[in-house]
């Protein structure tokens, strides 16, 4: 399966926006979906993963309130809606596939990686 990730932007603080990742190839609803993020200079972080069939989701503390993951497997598509966003959610942030929802929590890892989009929180 191959994530592609879109959606990302210049906003300014407080703004909401709403990410989206297409998933291509295998059979979609065969995996967790999960998103992550990586700022300039800091290591890749986790952010939230929703289960195979959506009933599960889970959130860092740092956004948990604030963003939330959904997804439409008839449509192969997963969403991250992100309200009152703050400048330390500047990032790139990337959607990965895998059939282990465990590897994302536990192993901050995935299977298979989207190319990243540029969210930029800013005034």
């Amino acid at each position: 399966v191959q994530p592609v990730e879109s959606g990302g932007k210049l906003v300014q603080p407080g703004a909401s926006l709403r990410l989206s990742c297409a998933a291509s190839g295998d059979t979609f609803d065969d995996y967790a979906i999960g998103w992550f993020r990586q700022a300039p200079g800091k290591e890749r972080e986790f952010v939230a993963a929703i289960s195979r069939s959506g009933a599960n989701t889970y959130y860092a503390d740092s956004v948990k309130g604030r963003f939330t993951i959904s997804r439409d497997n008839a449509k192969n598509m997963v969403y991250l809606q992100m309200i009152s966003l703050r400048p330390e959610d500047t990032a790139v942030y990337y959607c990965a596939a895998d059939h282990s929802i465990a590897t994302m929590l536990n192993n901050n890892d995935s299977d298979y990686w989207g190319q990243g989009t540029q969210v930029t929180v800013s005034s």
